[in-house]
């Protein structure tokens, strides 16, 4: 029995106000956040509702990572946009539910584990960009139903309300930790609009949250080889950007509460909970920073947080939607813009002159990438290979070869520094053919053959010995580069020394 409890977490110490306020106050956060993704996907705002409902409920409860939030996203809607438009919203949810089985087999078959690829100057660059992301988006509430900018009274009672929720969610935590800043500063402005008769944009205005239980569904699409030739390439972008965005998430976290988050569960539990969204309706989605942040910052750390936000939400639309949709924008605009600012890496202002230039430019443009394209999984695959680009050149130039010939007349080639792909060139250049003497030894003792190309560089080095009837030698391979030269016996002809 103890097995199962620690596999649900359910032995971990829970401070059950803490975890209950803190996902009320997560609820209240999803709604607008859900709403909106699920119209920039060109969907009814149920479809955002129902998704955050299952993602958030399914992923508390089996995921990787307690006190992460997870939902619809704007990730995911910028995905699927021209699916549905051009296909509708049945091969939305066929998608959702493929994206989902793609990501429960990554994390079957334990692939969480490439994230310790994913280098901490593209974390940075994440991070930072996805803070941007949260603060622009905020500011469509400056403007009006024509897209104009707010001038005038309207301007200066949100900003009012704004800069007021962002104080209290500063300040309050300073006063007293027993009741949560965001939860506190909603409540507060909700009070002075009502109080005070303040005419101020709410969530109703966006859209009506009022709904039922989300209906089970199987998506009314042809079983067949042409929709999955239509789908497939969309559930491998979306299994792909929720995956990164939601084990990035995961990491930020980790370094947050000092803790260890399980990838590999987390990335099943995603897999679960889209599975689940695509045939209860929804748009699917994967982990949301901003939430999560929100979450963190009032002290969660448990499952039941985010279980609670899940249930209050679907509460919220199913019986609340009334009391809900009076909600005024002003308080969670300034409540996601405190979340956006506690979000940026400050610090990453502070390493400019003391990190190489290469991680600093690799931060740059995975922050330059997400904002402006808004393409998770290709900015953090951009700075993954340029950081592995840079990695290589550098470890190219390390290649370094000590030469002496001893009491017999033999040359000696001590190389230092791996011999792979990109240090090949250097490696050539290290030998003196013509005037070297009749037998050399080449002393891989502080060096390691690496790839394919370093097994033909050594097997052309010694073709151009033989060519003048000159021994080669090769002495302390490592095991692994003594491997790779026996799998290549036959196309190469080399002396090794045991």
């Amino acid at each position: 029995m103890q097995q199962y409890l620690k596999l649900f977490d359910f032995t971990q110490k829970v401070n059950y106000r803490t975890e209950i306020l803190s996902g009320l106050t997560v609820a209240i956060a999803l709604v607008p956040e859900a709403v909106a993704f699920a119209l920039i996907a060109g969907l009814s705002p149920l479809t955002g509702l129902y998704a955050a409902f299952m993602m958030g409920l399914i992923t508390s409860i089996f995921g990787g990572r307690p006190g992460m939030i997870s939902g619809a996203t704007g990730a995911v809607a910028v995905v699927i946009v021209d699916l549905a438009a051009d296909y509708g919203v049945e091969y939305v949810f066929a998608c959702v539910v493929l994206a989902g089985l793609i990501q429960a087999a990554a994390g079957i078959l334990k692939l969480g584990k490439l994230m310790r690829l994913v280098p901490l100057p593209v974390v940075y660059g994440f991070v930072n960009g996805l803070a941007i992301i949260i603060f622009t988006s905020q500011l469509v509430q400056f403007q009006d139903a024509s897209g104009n900018w707010l001038t005038g009274e309207a301007l200066y009672k949100m900003l009012g309300l704004v800069v007021l929720t962002m104080l209290i969610i500063y300040a309050l935590p300073k006063v007293t930790k027993a009741f949560p800043a965001s939860l506190a500063a909603i409540l507060v402005i909700f009070g002075i609009v009502v109080f005070f008769g303040i005419d101020t944009n709410t969530v109703g205005d966006i859209a009506s949250i009022e709904g039922g239980f989300p209906p089970f569904h199987i998506p009314d699409v042809p079983f067949s080889w042409e929709t999955l030739k239509i789908i497939a390439p969309y559930s491998a972008i979306v299994a792909a950007v929720g995956l990164i965005e939601s084990l990035l998430t995961l990491e930020l976290i980790d370094e947050i509460t000092e803790t260890r988050g399980r990838t590999n569960k987390e990335a099943a539990a995603q897999g679960l909970a889209n599975v689940l969204s695509g045939f209860f309706s929804g748009m699917g989605g994967c982990a949301m920073i901003g939430q999560s942040m929100i979450n963190i910052s009032n002290g969660a750390r448990a499952r039941l947080s985010g279980i609670i936000a899940a249930i209050v939400l679907l509460l919220f639309v199913m019986f609340g939607a009334p009391l809900i949709e009076r909600l005024p924008m002003a308080a969670l605009t300034g409540l996601m813009i405190m979340v956006s600012i506690g979000t940026f890496e400050w610090v990453s202002f502070r390493i400019i002159n003391k990190y190489p230039k290469s991680d600093i430019l690799v931060g740059i443009l995975v922050a330059v990438v997400t904002v402006f394209l808004h393409n998770l999984a290709l900015a953090v695959l951009v700075g993954v290979i340029i950081a592995a680009l840079v990695f290589a050149w550098d470890s190219a130039k390390r290649i370094r070869a000590r030469k002496h010939i001893d009491e017999t007349g033999m040359k000696h080639y001590e190389i230092y520094g791996p011999l792979f792909f990109a240090s090949v060139k250097m490696f050539n250049e290290k030998f003196d053919v013509l005037n070297d003497p009749e037998e050399i030894t080449i002393d891989f003792k502080e060096s390691r053959i690496a790839d394919m190309s370093a097994v033909e560089a050594v097997n052309k080095i010694t073709e151009r010995y033989h060519k003048v009837n000159k021994k080669v030698y090769l002495t302390n391979l490592s095991s692994s580069s003594h491997k790779l030269l026996l799998r290549a016996d036959e196309m190469i002809n080399v002396n090794v020394v045991e």
